[in-house]
């Protein structure tokens, strides 16, 4: 099970497109509170155009609320980790992994990740960048996972054309 976590999330834009990427992967999302904005925002419905309905998603109080609702091996996404995201075993599909995603100002505090510095990571990236943006680090996470998972209920062909529709097209 792959579950998202953003912790005290700020911008509306990211959390629809992050709900579009968890209904597309079969993935849970988990907002932290206090969330920088209204769940029923017009930004966020227009970001997860209209699947937002078909997004599984949790709203907790605070991270302990969180901690104390799920159980599973956590992860932390963070511009000061030193390991990069593909240096992790996630191919047991039946295993919760959680992957934590901080506020889009600030990150995660690091008194929360200190406790966890063996799972502390970075997407690599030039030193031109600070970090990339929040819902592009979820699509490409998650896709890691599921690649080493062999893409597991996932559609190799699209629903809603033949599957031969580029070599039929004249």
């Amino acid at each position: 099970m792959i579950n998202i976590v953003l912790y005290e999330p700020e911008i509306p834009q990211n959390t629809g497109n992050i709900m579009r990427t968890c209904i597309a992967t079969g993935s849970t999302l988990h907002l932290i509170k206090p969330l920088g904005f209204k769940l029923d925002e017009n930004s966020v419905r227009r970001s997860g155009v209209n699947y937002i309905d078909k997004c599984k998603y949790f709203v907790y109080e605070n991270i302990d609320d969180f901690y104390s609702k799920n159980n599973g091996t956590f992860y932390y996404f963070t511009r000061y980790g030193h390991k990069p995201h593909t240096s992790f075993d996630y191919s047991n599909s039946n295993e919760n992994l959680y992957f934590i995603f901080g506020k889009e100002s600030t990150g995660i505090p690091p008194h929360l990740l200190k406790p966890h510095l063996d799972h502390c990571m970075r997407i690599p990236m030039t030193a031109d960048v600070r970090a990339l943006n929040l819902s592009n680090c979820v699509a490409i996470v998650t896709y890691e996972v599921l690649r080493q998972q062999n893409y597991p209920n996932l559609l190799f062909d699209e629903p809603h054309k033949s599957k031969n529709y580029i070599e039929d097209a004249k």
